[in-house]
């Protein structure tokens, strides 16, 4: 046996040794959590019906939709079925009973979610018509659909969102983490979101479990919908935490609202980096007061006219 063998035989043994003790990390019962791989391909699959021409597979007949739709919903029925039969064995409730009880569950669980396609549908729909309403820089709704994050993540959290109401665990949260590493954009399943709504570029937004958004509501980058505080922990478990959001309300990059008792008025517009922690009434403008900039000017001569002294000039910062 060489030496590097014998190294990591050591470093086997030192491992293993650590397994021991009674940490919850050192669990090892890997098939008694959902599968996370799984879990992805049945998001990805998920899309795939909500959106039939926009993601193409090797084997794809335009003209037998039917058999094409029925395979991929066998595909994913058999596989959700298993992952949230999985799932369910870690409520305490479930711990003493029988596996044929639990999987009957799934199976329900899983034809319960199915039959909300066409309302996921509905409301996805609606996105990508504010997404093209609301964006001037938008080519078509294809290029919506196909490239979009913020739309992705609504998407995702729609699907998702329909789980968590069925009160399937963990299965929905991987779902929405998984959208979140690829587009930046952390919307928790259990957030409540009305039709219409749009996202504009998305990164680094945060939309809390216990949020309410209402219809036709625009947010930007950097938005955070959070908690004023959580060192309650879980006896917070099922507190509104989160703010409610009406119908019409446009929120700028970077502003941050706080608090389960917040609520933003209908046809409101929150301002960049505004920090709210009150209700607002309906109709609001709410802004951060201009600091004072302090510029130090650059050289001018190049342009007609001076920035010092022409007032057409404006400088953002």
């Amino acid at each position: 046996m060489s030496s590097m063998e014998n190294k990591i035989d050591k470093i086997v043994e030192k491992i293993l040794e650590d397994y021991k003790d009674e940490r919850f990390i050192n669990q090892v019962e890997v098939f008694d959590q959902p599968d996370k791989e799984v879990v992805i391909d049945i998001t990805k699959k998920m899309l795939k019906i909500i959106f039939p021409g926009f993601y193409r597979e090797n084997n794809y007949h335009f003209y037998n939709n039917y058999s094409r739709l029925t395979n991929l919903l066998e595909d994913v029925m058999y596989n959700l079925n298993k992952q949230i039969a999985i799932a369910l064995k870690q409520k305490p409730e479930n711990k003493l009973r029988q596996q044929c009880e639990i999987q009957k569950d799934a199976e329900n669980l899983s034809l319960a979610f199915f039959e909300q396609i066409p309302k996921i549908r509905e409301y996805v729909d609606t996105d990508v018509q504010a997404d093209f309403d609301g964006d001037p820089a938008a080519f078509n709704k294809n290029e919506i659909i196909l490239t979009y994050p913020g739309l992705m993540a609504s998407t995702v959290n729609r699907i998702a969102h329909e789980l968590y109401l069925l009160r399937v665990p963990i299965i929905p949260r991987m779902m929405t983490e998984y959208i979140h590493n690829l587009t930046g954009i952390d919307i928790h399943p259990g957030a409540t979101i009305g039709k219409y709504f749009f996202i504009d570029h998305g990164t680094g937004i945060v939309v809390g479990e216990t949020t309410v958004i209402g219809e036709h509501v625009k947010i930007y980058q950097g938005v955070t919908l959070g908690a004023l505080s959580t060192r309650g922990g879980q006896a917070l478990k099922g507190v509104k935490r989160h703010p409610t959001i009406e119908d019409n309300v446009t929120i700028y990059s970077g502003a941050s609202i706080f608090g389960g008792e917040t609520i933003i008025g209908h046809d409101s517009v929150i301002g960049s980096n505004a920090f709210i922690t009150k209700s607002i009434c309906p109709g609001s403008r709410v802004s951060i007061k201009n600091q004072e900039h302090n510029i130090k000017q650059g050289d001018c001569d190049d342009f007609d006219t001076d920035p010092a002294t022409d007032s057409s000039w404006f400088y953002i910062i």
